[in-house]
């Protein structure tokens, strides 16, 4: 069985809703043999890095980054995960509260230098997310998870 890891910092509602799309998506009906483990940011570890195919990426854009928590969680994988990891796929959804721009700038350095190979395009929603945002959201974890499947 291959596993989708999703990694979120969700502080706020509107994360939690972007966050619950994505998981309804990629555990939707006619998703099969994919197992969908879900770690918030400061609780993910290089173990779950190491044992995953893929990965969906959620955070808030704090400041014009990525959240703290998102960035300390690749502060701590980046190394142990570096050579294994290499060509996985990933999927993200960020939302702002006016701009997002530096935070997928921030997830595309990282991940370049992780080696991992975007599969699907970032969902970016700033203010309160409307219900073609949370389609969006659901569209991203259905792809990464259809994209495991075997």
């Amino acid at each position: 069985m291959r596993t989708l890891l999703i990694v979120h910092h969700t502080p706020s509602p509107n994360c939690q809703a972007l966050f619950e799309a994505a998981v309804a998506g990629a555990s939707a009906p006619g998703i099969e043999g994919v197992r969908v483990v879900r770690r918030a940011a400061l609780a993910a570890t290089a173990s779950d890095v190491l044992a995953a195919d893929a990965y969906l990426l959620g955070t808030p854009a704090n400041l014009g980054y990525l959240s703290g928590a998102l960035k300390h969680f690749f502060d701590q994988i980046y190394y142990p995960c570096l050579d294994t990891t290499r060509g996985r796929p990933w999927g993200a959804y960020v939302h702002g509260g006016s701009d997002t721009t530096g935070a997928l700038r921030a997830l595309d350095t990282i991940t370049t230098g992780l080696g991992w190979r975007r599969a699907v395009e970032p969902v970016t929603v700033t203010g309160e997310p409307a219900k073609g945002d949370t389609e969006a959201c659901w569209e991203l974890g259905a792809a990464l998870a259809a994209g495991l499947m075997e």
